[in-house]
């Protein structure tokens, strides 16, 4: 499989990922769904239910751990769609991976938090950039605001 498609299955993974426990969530697996049932013929009730697992697994984390479980099974929703694309043929693979580049935009577009454009990082908490045993450890921002800025003033237009 090429890089692109393994890229386009690591996308779709973190959004199932991303969008457990969020409004978007019930969309999202419903489409997930529907997406394996016609490509792989698999029963849609057994999708809905790993589905649900998924959603329970992070509900069930606690704040220290939510993150390392949201990247286990973003990674193993990866492995899902990566198999599903590579049993189809090409005109099947091309089809269900236009449906998972609409189904990761329009979770991006409902997902909350922080983002950020190619070769940003985003984060939703508190970064920690430590240099130990000699290594050094930077940290780039460009323009960046913290707290309230003063409202534009006349001579600020």
């Amino acid at each position: 499989m090429d890089q692109a498609l393994i890229d386009l299955a690591s996308a779709a993974g973190t959004a199932v990922a991303s969008a457990a426990g969020t409004d978007a969530w019930n969309g999202l697996r419903e489409r997930v769904a529907r997406l394996f049932g016609r490509a792989a013929g698999t029963e849609t009730g057994a999708v809905v239910e790993r589905l649900d697992r998924t959603a329970a697994a992070l509900d069930g984390a606690g704040p220290p751990e939510t993150e390392r479980v949201r990247i286990r099974l973003a990674a193993s929703w990866q492995a899902r769609f990566e198999d599903l694309l590579e049993d189809l043929d090409e005109a099947g693979r091309a089809e269900i991976a236009g449906q998972l580049r609409d189904l990761v935009a329009e979770a991006r577009r409902a997902a909350p938090g922080p983002s950020a454009g190619d070769g940003g990082l985003a984060v939703g908490g508190n970064v920690d950039i430590r240099a130990d045993h000699g290594s050094a450890a930077a940290g780039v921002m460009g323009d960046v605001t913290l707290g309230n800025p003063p409202p534009p003033g006349p001579a600020q237009g």
